[in-house]
């Protein structure tokens, strides 16, 4: 892999002409000689519904989701002590509902720590308790958060520790997870669970800035068990900022809710005991509404938005939750129909790109498919690409956050190979960027190359010479989801040009 852009200029020498009738909705297109000769490219604008293609991209189904949220202060005395604490019904959704305190504005270079009891019921539940900043929230991974993550799980409660930098690269989960146990069973190691129904646990968060090294480290403690969390060095390199310390939902699509209640929190050192409401910041606490973001309910193809910086308004995008290949209405896709495109010539797109929301698990595919090939029924769950595609893919580790990386599955095994580092990386900060895609089939005994730009950030990987007589064939440019299921992303396209015929 490679950085720079392979020396395969993207620019595009088309030739479009337009008729005076406005009826028409396919310009005329004059293809001239360039460096990709034979090939013909398409621009859409999306000003106006191409009438594309598509699968399951409007789903029906699952229905929408009663989500309900109720908590903050009470009177009540669930977390034990004298009357007075905080809690109550936190139910995950994507929309940001939170009861904490304000802190004075910090980040990864001060330390930082919490404390108290906490008890909660039997109830499928998942909620945050930690530091995060109440102006950057956006899915989960939560960016610019240290917390502790609830699971409840009917008679037990699992525990893990986890933060997020300021660019959405995220550490913890199951290596941080609290100590395992013996089954005696299954004679396997699990996760131990702490009792619910009632039961009362005392908790401790804490980071250390001078930990590990000096990168930092995060020690989270129920009752006498202890989990700890290193942060990665560039992780810390990515900063952090945090205003807030209290009870955060888990912002995902819409699903059950449980309660969990804190009492004698401590936050820097400051004791809240709530024999009185501390009258702490809270947002959408105290609310209860219809939700359609409920996975997988998939909601993309042409949008009359503009989001993405295109010129005028009209797009392509919308939510798209990973797929799965196992059942026809958990895949979905929405493209143009293409002559038949090989990898014996070359293959280019390009356009503008925003990512609004992106939740960790998650990923988006855009590029040449196949309309059977790609869209299989079948068992498989070893790989996540389908069979027959050829683009780019938003997915990444939730160490990384998100890439924007160019990725590839053909009809037989052949398949995309590269390292993390050098990928360029896209944010769900709603900022618009410029993208290209180019393939370059190798010559004689040369290997192939395939070339990924996100502004000014490039990646080039190869595409082994015996990957382009592997006989894949593709018939469609556009969104197509994954064949392992997963979390949303909220994404737009515009300005898109694409191979469409090969002479």
């Amino acid at each position: 892999m490679s950085p720079g852009n392979g020396g395969y200029p993207v620019a595009r020498f088309t030739v479009w002409l337009r008729t005076a009738i406005q009826a028409v909705s396919v310009p005329l297109l004059v293809t001239v000689a360039s460096p990709f000769a034979c090939a013909a490219e398409r621009t859409e604008h999306f000003d106006k519904d191409p009438g594309w293609e598509g699968h399951n991209h409007r789903a029906t189904s699952p229905a929408p989701r009663l989500v309900r949220q109720d908590f903050g202060y009470s009177r009540t005395t669930h977390a034990g002590g004298a009357e007075g604490e905080i809690g109550g019904l936190i139910t995950p959704a994507a929309e940001p509902a939170y009861y904490a305190a304000k802190i004075p504005a910090a980040t990864f270079d001060q330390p930082l720590s919490a404390s108290g009891t906490l008890a909660c019921n039997d109830r499928p539940f998942h909620v945050l308790v930690g530091f995060f900043n109440a102006d950057t929230l956006n899915e989960w991974r939560t960016p610019n958060s240290i917390a502790l993550r609830l699971a409840g799980r009917g008679e037990v409660v699992y525990a893990y520790v986890e933060y997020a930098t300021a660019r959405w690269r995220a550490g913890g989960d199951s290596p941080q997870a609290f100590p395992t146990v013996a089954n005696p069973k299954s004679r396997r190691l699990e996760l131990k669970g702490f009792a619910t129904k009632g039961a009362v646990h005392r908790w401790s968060l804490r980071y250390d800035p001078r930990a590990n090294e000096g990168h930092g480290a995060i020690t989270a403690t129920i009752d006498g068990d202890r989990a700890v969390c290193d942060l990665a060095a560039e992780h810390r390199q990515d900063g952090a900022q945090f205003n807030r310390f209290g009870l955060l939902n888990v912002m995902k699509s819409a699903d059950t809710g449980g309660e969990i209640w804190l009492d004698d929190v401590s936050v820097n050192g400051q004791n809240y005991d709530f024999s009185e409401d501390p009258r702490w910041d809270e947002r959408n606490n105290r609310r209860s509404y219809d939700s359609a973001l409920v996975r997988p309910r998939f909601d993309f193809g042409f949008s009359a938005t503009q989001l993405a910086g295109g010129e005028g308004r009209g797009e392509l995008g919308g939510l798209i939750f990973r797929g799965d290949c196992r059942y026809a209405d958990r895949m979905a896709w929405y493209a143009d129909r293409l002559s038949e495109l090989t990898l014996e010539k070359p293959l280019v797109a390009s356009g503008k790109v925003c990512l609004r929301r992106a939740v960790t698990d998650s990923g988006v595919l855009l590029g040449f498919f196949n309309s059977r090939e790609s869209t299989d029924i079948n068992p498989s769950q070893e790989f996540g690409l389908p069979r027959s595609f050829f683009g780019i893919s938003t997915d990444a580790p939730s160490r990384e956050g998100f890439y924007f990386a160019p990725v590839y599955r053909l009809r037989g095994d052949g398949r995309s190979e590269h390292a993390a580092a050098g990928l360029p990386h896209i944010l769900p900060d709603r900022k618009t960027h410029d993208w290209t895609f180019a393939y370059a089939p190798g010559t004689g005994d040369r290997d192939g190359r395939m070339t990924v730009t996100l502004d000014r950030e490039s990646v080039t990987i190869p595409v082994p010479k015996t990957h382009k007589t592997d006989g894949t064939r593709f018939d469609r440019f556009g969104i197509i989801t994954t064949w392992i299921d997963g979390n949303s992303q909220t994404i737009y396209f515009d300005d898109a040009t694409y191979t469409f015929r090969q002479d």
